[in-house]
């Protein structure tokens, strides 16, 4: 395949850039990869590994020359980082994200960018509860949705070669704007995690069940709880605090669902609880047809 930039800078050494490095050198699409990490010990890490073509010092060394710039970092911590590497950009690179939430980022990243720099939000719907540079893998994108949020006057060449990196690291690439992307992740990914941070929560806090005994029983539904609820806490404490009115919107409403069912539970109503569960039902249909997941029993995994 052919190669798309001669220089990526990846700041942050994580599980979405170590999986980006991965990628674009299985696809050819990259000619050096250097990479960033704020943690000393990251760095020593991802040299270790052979994580990146170059692991430098500072991030203003690692985005000097580069075609391209992709923060890897908390939602939290990109407003800081944009600012530290906007003196030392080239006229011409492109600078994206791999954040959760894009009004956010926009807002905390746009401000700094100096003229003649390029700026497309990213946000690929990939990931695992597995973080650190000994993470990523590149697969991890195959068959996956990444959405761009392009801003107003983006240049479409810009644009449509980003769009190339992303269709040749294996993902399906769309566009929306910010707002809509960030209620739609509330729905699909936010209020998911907060849910199940939440229910890890009620079973840790429950006296009358031993630790033991949710280890022991913990039934499929409670697993993939806590696979969920094992993901990183600051990314995720970034996330909600930066997405807030579209997270809060949602809980809102699935609160509302919750009480409902609640009182058809308390009153005996069956047929009101079997057409909720046909119902949503044939969300999780929609998600195998569209390649999102799969029918295997038990999703795939070994039945333990």
């Amino acid at each position: 395949m052919a190669q798309l930039y001669d220089r990526v800078a990846l700041i942050g050494l994580g599980l979405i850039a170590g999986s980006l490095f991965h990628a674009m050198k299985r696809a050819g699409l990259a000619g050096e990869v250097v990479g960033y990490a704020r943690s000393a010990e990251t760095r020593d890490v991802a040299r270790e590994i052979g994580l990146c073509d170059r692991i430098v010092d500072s991030a203003a060394e690692a985005v000097e020359g580069a075609d391209l710039v992709i923060l890897c970092v908390p939602v939290g911590a990109m407003g800081a980082v944009a600012a530290e590497i906007a003196p030392h950009l080239k006229q011409g690179a492109l600078v994206s994200d791999v954040g959760s939430t894009k009004g956010a980022v926009i807002e905390a990243v746009a401000p700094h960018l100096p003229d003649g720099v390029h700026f497309i939000p990213a946000h690929p719907l990939a990931g695992t509860e597995q973080s650190g540079p000994r993470s990523g893998f590149a697969e991890l994108f195959d068959n996956r949705w990444c959405l761009l949020t392009p801003l107003d006057g983006t240049d479409p060449e810009v644009l449509e070669r980003y769009k190339e990196l992303w269709r040749q690291m294996g993902s399906n690439v769309d566009e929306m704007d910010a707002p809509h992307h960030d209620l739609v992740l509330a729905v699909t990914s936010h209020t998911p995690h907060l849910i199940a941070y939440t229910m890890v929560g009620v079973a840790d806090d429950l006296g009358r069940v031993t630790d033991s005994e949710v280890v022991q029983y913990s039934a499929a539904g409670f697993r993939d709880f806590t696979r969920i609820a094992a993901s990183d806490p600051t990314m995720w404490r970034d996330v909600f605090l930066a997405n807030k009115d579209a997270t809060l919107e949602i809980l809102g409403r699935f609160t509302e669902e919750l009480f409902a069912l609640q009182r058809a539970i308390r009153t005996g109503d069956g047929e009101h609880l079997h057409d909720y569960f046909t119902r949503t039902r044939a969300i999780r249909r929609g998600i195998i047809e569209a390649g999102q997941d799969t029918d295997v029993p038990n999703f795939g995994r070994n039945a333990k």
